[in-house]
């Protein structure tokens, strides 16, 4: 799974919209829905706000992918 979707997908089980993630984060709202779109690659720093913002860990949002990517 991409980490932009794995995103969507925490941030919608944990009942956070859009708008109040990206305010949690610093980021815009723009800028966090682009990312969940996956039109805009986030840079780490980005991530790292974003985890912090839905209250996990930076592997968690990683974990999936390293774990995809190495099948």
């Amino acid at each position: 799974m991409r980490v932009e979707i794995l995103i969507r997908k925490i941030r919608e089980e944990k009942n956070i919209k859009l708008e109040d993630l990206a305010k949690a984060a610093g980021i815009s709202k723009g800028a966090l829905s682009k990312i969940e779109r996956q039109e805009q690659e986030p840079k780490l720093s980005t991530m790292i706000l974003i985890a912090r913002a839905l209250k996990v860990k930076i592997e968690e949002l990683y974990k999936s992918v390293f774990f995809n990517f190495h099948k």
